[in-house]
Order: C-alpha cells, then structure tokens, then sequence
C-alpha cells in the first residue's frame, strides 16, 4: 500500500511534508527493485541541497544508486540507524526517511499516492 501521506517521484523517492521539515526516502519499489541493500551514505547535516541534487548514494547488492532531492534546502537531520542497518529500507521503505531538509522549495512535478500507482502500473 502506498501512503497517501507524502509525493513521489518519478525517480521512486517520496517526501513528506511535515512543517517546514520535508523528510525524503525512496519507496518500496524503489527498494524491491534494487535487492538487498548494503550500505546508505547518508548526507552531511547542514549540506545545502537543491531539486535534483544527489544527496544519498544506496548501495544494494546489486547496484549502486543515487537518491534525488524533491526539494530545496538544508540537511538538519539524516537517520543514523541506516548506517548500522540498510536494510531498514527493504523492511519498510516507507517507515524509514534518509534525510530531514528544511526547505526553501519543493519540486513542482510530484505525484500524489493514487498518480504514482498509476505510474508504477505505465511501467510494468
């Protein structure tokens, strides 16, 4: 089920709202799609950050993938328990954010829950 809480991308990362305080993750096919992940390097807290920026690198053991910015502004928070275990984001995706930003702006191509299951469903 996809939460109908947050916008997503067509690059599989999503971001919820919440303030100021926009935190960024990637979403369940995202994680299906690259297998067991291994390794998160997790942005710097204070790293500015602009739409379209790689701010992650995911590493799975079959890739290595850059994560995108949805939004505009500064890291104040990353989850550290993804440096210890990755793998939180193959056990819930959608429980786990990568980096809190507050941001200065959000992009303005993000889909809400029922566009981005109409996505995915284009894409099989």
């Amino acid at each position: 089920m996809i939460p109908n809480d947050r916008k997503y991308t067509r690059d599989h990362e999503w971001v919820k709202i919440e303030g100021s305080i926009a935190k960024l993750g990637i979403t369940a096919h995202a994680a299906e799609a690259l297998g067991d992940i291994v390794f998160v390097e997790l942005p710097a807290v204070d790293k500015d950050v602009a739409i379209g920026d790689g701010y992650c690198v995911v590493e799975s053991v079959k890739a290595v993938s850059n994560v995108y910015s949805s939004v505009s502004g500064k890291v104040v928070e990353v989850n550290e328990a993804l440096d210890a275990n990755p793998e939180k984001l193959n056990e819930d995706a959608y429980g786990q954010f990568i980096a809190a930003v507050e941001f200065t702006e959000v992009a303005d191509n993000l889909m809400d829950a029922e566009a981005y299951e109409a996505f995915l469903a284009e894409q099989e």
